[in-house]
């Protein structure tokens, strides 16, 4: 079975992350593959919207660490290769001109919480939450969550959401305005459906050109994304970093000493 599963219904493109054993965390592969996807959607004039979601009860908790090292122990040596492949889905969902849905049940954590930030809607089940975690093992956003989140939150609300490490549930993102619709885990896929069929009968072309207007009075994504790669890079070269990602490995709180 694949990692990503890629179906058309209509004219949505249903991208799922398809690893429920491991919440849908990222590997190389899985990254590559939902890139891919991205940009075939963004080709295909048969598509008019595409929903990113997760198998199995959770949306994504991030990157797979464990994974990663498994399969690349020299993954310090190249680090700047990893961070394209991460920075490559952002900009792939950022840049596919068709409404992109987030559908999130269960986590949302890391790297994952920015694929749905990224996300122009997102819909969500009542046991969903979005959280930038990466505090709690010594590293920063990475995915564009220093720029959605101020802009979708605020900065006092985006400064304790990634300083914090705060869980956004589901309910949270509802007040904040950041969902189009909350429903039981049950009701999810139908729900998202729904709001992507309306997306369908809509005019294309006033959506892309909507959409590169409201994405261009934002400001630069991509200073965003240099500032994050040059603070993460220097981040997971850290003393702190190690730190963090031992004590997850070993379940238990870390000892940072800022270095």
């Amino acid at each position: 079975m694949s990692e990503v599963l890629v179906e058309k219904a209509g004219r949505t493109l249903a991208i799922t992350i398809n690893r429920p054993e491991a919440r849908n965390s990222l590997t190389r592969t899985v990254l590559s593959l939902v890139t891919k996807a991205f940009s075939e959607a963004t080709s295909d004039r048969n598509v008019r919207c595409v929903v990113l979601t997760g198998s199995g009860g959770s949306f994504c908790a991030g990157a797979d660490l464990r994974r990663t090292f498994e399969d690349d122990p020299n993954l310090m040596d190249h680090l700047d290769d990893y961070m394209n492949a991460f920075h490559g889905v952002i900009r792939a969902i950022v840049r596919c001109p068709k409404p992109t849905i987030a559908s999130i049940d269960g986590a949302a954590v890391g790297f994952g919480a920015d694929m749905a930030l990224s996300c122009d809607l997102r819909v969500v089940s009542t046991r969903a939450y979005i959280q930038e975690k990466f505090v709690d093992i010594g590293l920063m956003p990475d995915g564009g969550g220093t720029f959605w989140l101020p802009r979708l939150l605020g900065t006092s609300r985006a400064l304790k959401a990634i300083l914090l490490a705060d869980k956004l549930e589901a309910n949270v993102l509802d007040a904040l305005g950041l969902v189009t619709s909350v429903v039981p885990p049950e009701e999810l896929h139908a729900a998202t459906m729904a709001l992507a069929q309306r997306i369908e009968a809509g005019p294309p072309l006033a959506f892309s050109r909507a959409k590169q207007a409201v994405y261009a009075n934002l400001g630069d994504l991509e200073a965003a994304l240099a500032r994050e790669r040059e603070g993460q890079l220097e981040l997971l070269k850290s003393k702190d970093a190690l730190e963090g990602i031992m004590a997850w490995a070993q379940k238990r709180p870390p000892n940072f000493t800022g270095e």
